[in-house]
């Protein structure tokens, strides 16, 4: 949503009164009249930290807000639109249900013209729960977390790592559209030689009219008409030497959609594009053309007290940190990221690997288990594409992160691997055909952790690894860990033949911990991991990324493998400061 001429925005993000619901009895008694007693509570940001007795709750929690929308939107339809809901979300209005969302990270929207009351007080309501249940994309359960919970012995007891944060995590706005609205917007670029071509398809919420796109170039406005027919209308627009996006040089050009009727302007919508290309071509990624190599990291939303909520002065400080390291590139591990961080990231020149929530997928509990998780699945790829599809700096799409094959352990311990159930093969087949249904511009990944099925493998456009030669295996044996990981690479280029880009490598490091010579959990160790495997992978062309595990420390669940509840693999600290790592990186990724 935005503000302009013709569409109005409301934030209601701030101090909202809240109350944790753990004997679930909130509905039943009404609290979507409002909290009485009731607490504050910041939003956008997790309940985790806020209160002592949130930081492992699991379960339902109530927000309220309370809001007075102008009068002048009579005659507009009005709709609310929640950044984010971790996990499950229903919403009242007025003491109406209005609806419900499940899945965490994206954006849910719901019309509610017929229950806002104009020039008066409004009274919303919204459950939110994060139950760790089996079912859930990602899934989890608190008795047991399957295997890595079991294996790891945390608590709370996730399926990954990473901490189950709940709440509001993204701004909640209302916004207006006028009856006849813009729907949606589609943007694909292209280059011919030196010029840049963008087409552009727009959906409207009626079948018939007239409207036109406009593209900003310096000095120069392109146009070009639009004509819809049931309800869509194309068009295409090319700029003579254009700036094509890059890193180097991520160039954006405003483009501007509008509906007319006659000489009025009925809806305007205003986005920045990025002319670019991105393909796979042999063992190499091509943008604009030319082979890239990607320098960077996985990452965490996650700050102290904020949890996962969205903090822009740490997202400029992530930004600016990346840019002073050298690095090109992250992954939004292991869930969308907020869409702030997308546009930040088309306006900085920083690639993105956007990854649906899909970490710790396991295929032991039954197809009916199996089948209802992959529609979860389905739905986040839906909505992720829909939301980043017209991003620049997305380059890449990631269906899953480390999904778990039967007989992982056997698969993990080394030796002759079992065949692979099909069926787990169709499951990543389904979700990959399907994104790349919706966008075929884009090369489609999932990432394998240690004994992942090369089957698996085979169905991306690019082999995506998470690989930890030195530290979860060999560990303290780092010339070990190098050759093993040399080995394997050359193996599966010579099977797959394709771009291979480690996604995760690394090691837990204390801040200020030292030795000589360097040993695990040292400052030490942490560089020589990372100077051992940038240096295996410069010697093979076919590594088209190198992504360090992790930009900065992040909150897990407690454990004996996790000290205070952390995973220390970052190079820089939780709240942002440089270990020993990152002053390594920035000397050799700085040109």
């Amino acid at each position: 949503p935005q503000q302009n001429d013709r569409r109005n925005l409301l934030d209601l993000s701030g101090l909202w009164d809240f109350q944790i619901d753990p004997e679930d009895e909130g509905v039943a008694a009404g609290w979507f009249n409002g909290l009485e007693p009731a607490r504050p509570i910041a939003v956008p940001a997790s309940w985790n930290e806020q209160y002592q007795d949130t930081r492992d709750y699991l379960g339902a929690a109530w927000y309220v807000q309370r809001f007075i929308p102008p009068a002048s939107w009579q005659g507009e339809r009005i709709w609310l639109r929640v950044g984010s809901a971790n996990y499950g979300a229903r919403v009242w209005l007025n003491g109406v249900e209005i609806g419900r969302h499940e899945g965490g990270h994206l954006p849910f929207v719901f019309e509610v013209t017929e229950h806002v009351r104009l020039a008066a007080e409004n009274l919303l309501a919204i459950r939110v729960e994060n139950e760790l249940r089996p079912t859930r994309v990602p899934p989890g359960n608190i008795q047991g977390g399957g295997l890595l919970a079991g294996f790891m012995g945390n608590y709370p007891a996730t399926a990954y790592d990473f901490f189950p944060y709940g709440g509001l995590h993204r701004p909640v706005h209302l916004y207006t559209t006028p009856a006849r609205a813009i729907t949606d917007v589609t943007v694909v670029t292209d280059i011919a030689a030196a010029d840049g071509v963008v087409h552009v398809r727009v959906k409207q919420n009626t079948p018939d009219g007239f409207g036109q796109v406009r593209l900003q170039d310096g000095s120069r406005t392109l146009d070009a008409p639009l004509r819809f027919a049931d309800g869509v209308a194309e068009a295409t627009l090319q700029v003579a030497d254009a700036r094509f996006w890059s890193p180097q040089d991520p160039h954006l050009y405003p483009l501007t959609v509008v509906l007319s009727d006659g000489d009025q302007v009925v809806d305007r919508y205003t986005l920045d594009v990025g002319i670019r290309t991105i393909a796979v071509e042999g063992d190499r990624i091509l943008l604009n053309g030319e082979p890239i190599t990607l320098t960077g990291f996985g990452k965490h939303e996650d700050f102290p007290i904020h949890g996962r909520g969205l903090d822009l002065p740490v997202l400029v400080k992530d930004y600016m940190l990346l840019k002073w390291i050298g690095a090109n590139s992250y992954r939004t591990s292991h869930y969308p990221y907020s869409e702030e961080a997308m546009r930040l990231a088309d306006r900085e020149g920083i690639l993105i690997i956007d990854e649906i929530p899909a970490v710790g997928l396991f295929f032991e509990d039954g197809p009916e288990n199996i089948q209802t998780r992959l529609e979860q699945c389905k739905q986040q790829v839906r909505e992720l594409v829909a939301r980043d599809k017209n991003h620049p700096s997305v380059i890449m799409w990631s269906v899953a992160n480390e999904p778990i094959p039967p007989n992982m352990m056997q698969r993990f311990m080394g030796g002759e691997a079992p065949p692979v159930d099909p069926a787990t093969t169709d499951f990543f087949a389904q979700l990959i055909h399907l994104t790349r249904s919706l966008d075929p511009t884009r090369p489609v990944t999932l990432v394998g952790v240690h004994g992942c099925p090369v089957e698996w493998l085979a169905l991306t456009d690019v082999v995506c690894i998470n690989r930890y030669y030195g530290w979860y295996t060999q560990g303290g044996q780092l010339d070990l860990g190098a050759q093993t990981l040399a080995q394997e690479l050359d193996a599966l280029h010579e099977a797959l033949g394709k771009p291979i880009i480690i996604t995760e490598f690394g090691a837990d490091t204390i801040p200020g911990v030292h030795s000589d010579p360097p040993e695990m959990f040292t400052e030490e160790y942490q560089v020589e991991m990372l100077r051992r495997y940038l240096d295996v992978a410069a010697e093979r062309p076919f590594v088209a990324g190198m992504h360090v595990w992790n930009f900065a420390d992040f909150k897990t669940a407690q454990g004996s493998r996790r000290p205070a509840g952390m995973n220390f693999k970052g190079v820089f600290t939780r709240d942002r400061r440089p270990k020993m790592a990152a002053h390594f990186l920035r000397e050799r990724w700085v040109r």
